[in-house]
């Protein structure tokens, strides 16, 4: 197996993000993941997981994320970006982020976000 293959695909785990395709999200996650969003309780289970990130997806009209670094070291990939959130009312909120993606092959077991979202509901 190419060494390369075995890696975890950020480009479409973003684009399925960016896209709010909860199906395409999920399939990025082993069966039992970890996510963490900001400051809120790590959500347990790849089902559980989802159906969090759908409610996130349902409160919001569209995201985009520009990554601006990626670093890997012992199956950990940390990202730093910007997100822009795009409200239901049309209104338009970017803000900053790192990710931390521990993974097992291509898969994601632990899915830690430091971003404060608070400008998004605010």
């Amino acid at each position: 197996m190419n060494a390369q293959a075995a890696k975890l695909d950020l480009t479409s785990l973003f684009s399925a993000i960016d896209r709010m395709d909860v199906g395409a999200f999920e399939s990025f996650l082993t069966e039992d993941s970890i996510f963490r969003f900001g400051n809120a309780q790590p959500v347990r289970g790849r089902s559980n997981v989802s159906e969090y990130v759908a409610g996130f997806f349902s409160s919001i009209k569209a995201l985009k994320h520009n990554v601006l670094g990626v670093w890997e070291q012992n199956k950990v990939f940390t990202v730093q970006g910007e997100v822009t959130y795009t409200r239901k009312d049309d209104r338009s909120v970017t803000v900053p982020f790192v990710n931390l993606f521990k993974t097992d092959g291509k898969l994601i077991r632990e899915y830690l976000v430091y971003v404060d979202a608070s400008p998004l509901y605010s």
